[in-house]
């Protein structure tokens, strides 16, 4: 009996469900937009706001590091701390968007947009330059 048990299986076995829940959530971040199944898309979104909430209540190397450990990418880290969490600020929870779109061709499983709420773009993630690394200049 799986009683009070949160979270679905997805059919598939634990490692496999995380990486393709982190896949999702870094595509999500790193797009603002994401079309995927309506049973994915709402764990991600639990994902995704709690990620969201950590960001924008604190910025301390200890929340970078919990959002790390889930993201496992820096530049990601850094974009969501300085450009998508600062826009939701004033916002209490609810950073994003399930819209249903349709069914799959094949085996009719629903068909929805996930995205995040916001009024300006976000942009890409973007590999900050390293301090101290002279680029050549194009007069040369």
């Amino acid at each position: 009996m799986r009683h009070k048990v949160g979270g679905r299986k997805f059919g598939l076995p634990s490692d496999q469900r995380r990486a393709l829940l982190k896949g999702l959530v870094r595509a999500l971040l790193t797009y603002q937009k994401i079309e995927t199944t309506e049973t994915r898309a709402k764990d991600v979104k639990i994902i995704a706001e709690r990620l969201i909430t950590r960001a924008r209540n604190e910025d301390t190397l200890h929340s970078r590091r919990i959002v790390n450990r889930y993201l496992t990418d820096e530049t990601l880290v850094r974009h969501l701390f300085t450009k998508i969490a600062p826009e939701y600020k004033n916002r209490q929870g609810g950073y994003t968007r399930i819209s249903k779109i349709g069914l799959r061709r094949g085996d009719a499983a629903p068909i929805v947009i996930l995205e995040l709420l916001n009024e300006g773009e976000f942009g890409l993630p973007v590999v900050p330059d390293k301090i101290g690394t002279v680029r050549p200049s194009s007069a040369e």
